[in-house]
């Protein structure tokens, strides 16, 4: 038999478990762009979401690199899957309460997702340029 805990010790965690409690958006916080479009999102979702930057999420507990999340947002379900790229906003999206999920489903749909994968990439590309009003003019892209 193993020795019981002391008293107010806790548990170890389980490196089984799945590494965050909900759903997760990863972004950017360096870049104003990014930080102003996980705000809106944040407003959408609900407290069973969290909205993280990059900058201060565990990487290797959701099995990112720098390079996956300088490259791209990222959505973690609660079951561990992980979307990029557009997949990624739909999967946000789709979280969201309102007309937000069916545009949400539509970004994957066949023809429409290849134009918003595109879509993605060519703003994920020039973020550095985009000034949203109330955000830093920088972006570590």
């Amino acid at each position: 038999m193993g020795a019981s805990p002391m008293p107010g010790a806790t548990a170890e965690p389980n490196p089984l478990s799945p590494p965050i409690p909900s759903g997760t958006l990863i972004y950017d916080g360096d870049c104003g762009f990014c930080a102003a479009t996980a705000r809106w999102a944040e407003r959408r979702l609900s407290d069973d979401y969290r909205v993280v930057p990059s900058q201060q999420a565990d990487l290797d507990a959701l099995d990112l690199t720098q390079e996956n999340v300088a490259r791209s947002a990222w959505w973690i379900d609660p079951n561990g899957s992980r979307f990029d790229e557009h997949r990624c906003i739909a999967a946000a999206l789709r979280a969201m309460s309102g007309p937000w999920p069916t545009v949400g489903r539509l970004l994957t749909l066949g023809p429409i997702s290849p134009l918003a994968r595109w879509t993605y990439r060519l703003v994920a590309n020039n973020r550095y340029r985009i000034r949203w009003p109330g955000t830093r003019p920088t972006c570590n892209r």
